[in-house]
Order: structure tokens, then sequence, then C-alpha cells
């Protein structure tokens, strides 16, 4: 005790003994936080897409020359992809991902709807998935969405739609936003128009906003006016988890739609929302196509007939959807296929077709959603191109390539 008070005395202590970081390491230390937070938000988000949106082979892709021919005369839609997920502005061509407006200008497609995830469990696989998990969260924070987006799955579905109304005012009428059967035939005129002028016109594109998966209500039925005054018109009660409204197909118990579920379905047909029935289980299926009254599409999936697995659809199912005067599109990814290039999607298509007809199947990508496929939306000439080669004449091409989405949403979406 002497000693201490003495060396006290002398200007010592005991922690004197630990040395003192430099300002030098401690400005290191700084730089190195600082390099590290911006490469989360900066970097990884980027990298996250590049490995799960993939396709094998880079642009351009290869076509006949009467593939082209007749794809140039096409009115092209797809039925699905999850770009405003991304953190990408869907007005620049991107290196990374598969859809943007330029890409869609070059590859001729017309129309598409762009789907809004919310929430995907960890592990995520076909089979059986729990809803009590969520990847989407940490990528929206890497991403620098708003906070009120991190807890609430209906300010996550907002707030991808006000990226869409903002892209939409920025694009110079480049991007249109569909939400009545009005806003389709003023597409439909100025693209007739523009075709008529072909020179200084602004290729257009329209989009249709839909959401994966109910549980994007937050549980409150009332926030589906919110999601509808956003301008979503497509909604599948599940997705890749059972939740309030449903079963999913990838649940864990693959139930049918619940009480509440069915007073969703009523509400959704009364605002004149198209129903989805991409992931639903087949309960669910069996329970939508027992009380609508309306035609209800399958956004994005295979058949079993050519790829037989728990997300792809049989051909009861098939007619049964038909019978409602829907469609359904048909995805590009291996799952739905059982291959790797625009003919096994052919295949999917021509098996669907000799089930329900031409007239009730179209395209349905899933182009940005965590999917490798073969081509991104610049390549889409090379489905024409296989459904020439499978036998389709020129009529029944157009009618799969987006005029049987024209027909439904011309008969669906609200006056």
């Amino acid at each position: 005790m002497k000693i201490e008070r003495l060396n006290f005395r002398r200007g010592f202590h005991p922690s004197s003994l630990i040395p003192h970081p430099s300002k030098k390491f401690l400005l290191s230390l700084v730089v190195a936080g600082a390099f590290g937070v911006a490469a989360f938000f900066l970097i990884v988000p980027a990298l996250v897409e590049r490995h799960y949106n993939r396709t094998p082979h880079a642009p351009p892709y290869t076509a006949s020359e009467r593939a082209r021919a007749l794809h140039g005369k096409l009115f092209v839609a797809d039925l699905h992809a999850d770009t405003l997920l991304w953190d990408r502005d869907i007005l620049e061509k991107s290196a990374r991902g598969h859809v943007d407006v330029p890409r869609l200008v070059e590859g001729g497609v017309a129309l598409q709807a762009f789907t809004i995830v919310t929430k995907a469990p960890r592990g995520l696989n076909n089979e059986s998935n729990e809803g009590d998990t969520d990847n989407i969260t940490p990528l929206i924070i890497a991403e620098r969405w708003p906070a009120r987006t991190w807890s609430s799955l209906t300010e996550r579905a907002l707030h991808q739609a006000r990226r869409l109304e903002d892209a939409a005012a920025r694009s110079g009428g480049r991007l249109v936003i569909i939400k009545t059967a009005g806003d389709l035939a003023r597409f439909l005129e100025q693209r007739s128009r523009a075709s008529e002028t072909q020179a200084g016109a602004t290729p257009q594109v329209a989009a249709l906003l839909g959401v994966e998966g109910a549980h994007a209500l937050d549980a409150d039925l009332s926030n589906l006016d919110k999601l509808f005054d956003a301008g979503v018109r497509m909604m599948a009660p599940t997705h890749f988890f059972d939740n309030e409204w449903g079963g999913s197909a990838h649940g864990t118990r693959k139930g049918g739609l619940t009480e509440e579920g069915r007073e969703l379905i009523r509400r959704m047909e009364a605002r004149e929302m198209i129903v989805d029935l991409a992931h639903a289980s087949h309960a669910t299926i069996d329970d939508v196509l027992a009380m609508t009254t309306r035609p209800v599409v399958v956004s994005h999936t295979g058949v079993r007939g050519t790829c037989d697995n728990t997300r792809n659809l049989g051909d009861e199912q098939l007619k049964r959807i038909a019978a409602t005067g829907g469609v359904i599109g048909i995805g590009f990814w291996e799952t739905a296929t059982c291959g790797t290039d625009a003919a096994a999607i052919a295949r999917a298509i021509r098996h669907a077709a000799n089930v329900v007809g031409a007239r009730h199947v179209a395209l349905g990508s899933d182009f940005d959603g965590t999917v490798t496929t073969p081509f991104d939306a610049t390549g889409v000439v090379t489905v024409t191109d296989a459904l020439l080669a499978s036998g389709f004449n020129e009529d029944e091409i157009a009618l799969i390539m987006g005029g049987n989405v024209l027909r439904v949403l011309s008969e669906t979406l609200p006056r």
C-alpha cells in the first residue's frame, strides 16, 4: 500500500502498464469499420444478386430468322419477375439479374408483371418450410430500405410499389403502370400508334403489380385496400410457407384456405384483383377454385407432365384453372421444366397446351426470383423459336407469348 501511494504521487498508475493504442491505430480501426459498413451497404447486395439471379450464358442469344421476324410482331407478356426486391434502377440496363426496362425493350417484352416479395424463410426448399424465419430482412437492411420496412411486411410491399411508381415517373413514358382496363386499352393504342410511325417512337413497357403471398397484409385484411390503392392488381394467398390465409405447396401443413382466407378471396374479387395460385397447396387451389367467380392465374409454375415435383401442377389442376377462363404461366427455371434451355420451356408449354389448349397457357419466367434461367429478358425470342420447333402455329404462339394474358387482364382489371 505504501509503495502504491508513493508511486501515485510520482505520477505512476497500474494502468500505465497497459500500452495505449496510437492515434494511427485507432484511425485504422475507424477506416476499417467504415469500409466494412460501406461494403455491407454497397457491395453485399450486388454480390447476393449475382449469386442468386444467374444465367449460364451471357447475351446475345441466337434465334432463327423466322422466329425473330415473328417475335417482332407479337405482344409478349410475362406474368412474373421479382425485380423490385433488388438494389437496381430498373430504368438502367444492368449487367446483373434478368430484368430492367432496356432489356425488356430489347427482348420485345411489352408487358411485365412485377411481383413483390416480402418474406422468405431460411433454408428455403420446395418440400417443407416454416414461416418463423426470414431471409429478406437482412437483405433490405443492406439495401438501405426505410426502417419502417424492417418490421412490417405491408410496408415492404408498399415500398416496392413506390419504387415502381418512381421509376414510371422518371421514365419519360418508357414505363407505364397498368391499373385498370382503361390503362391497358390506352397502352395498346399508344403501342399500335408507335408501331405505325416507327421513327422517333419511344419504346414502352407496361407493368402490372403483383404480390407473392398474402402474409404481406400483416394479418390485417384492411391492408388489402392499402395495397390496392398502391397499384397491386394480382396477389397469391401464399408463398413458400403456410400463413394465416391458407396453405402453401411448400408449407408444413399444406392445408386449404382458412376462414380468413375465404374472406380474403371474396374481398379480392370485390376489388377486381386477380387471384394468383402460384405456390398454393393442392387444398388451397381446390378451395379457391370452388368459390371463385372470375378467371384465376398461376403466374409461374411447371407441369408434372414434364417435370414431376411438388412445385408443379397436375393435369386435373390445369383443367380446373383453365375452366375459370384463366391462364397458366410456365416458368423458365429448372425446377419448373426439368431442363436448362428454351426447349425445356417449350416442352412444358406443349404439355399444358395439349391438356387445356393454347388459349390457357402463358409465360411466367420467375426472372430475378433467385433462380437460374437460360437467358435474361433479352433472350425471350428463344422461346418463340422453341415453340416454332415444337410445331405450334403462329396464331397459337401469339396467344401463348402474350395474347392470353391480354385477354385475362382485359376481362378482369377494374373498369
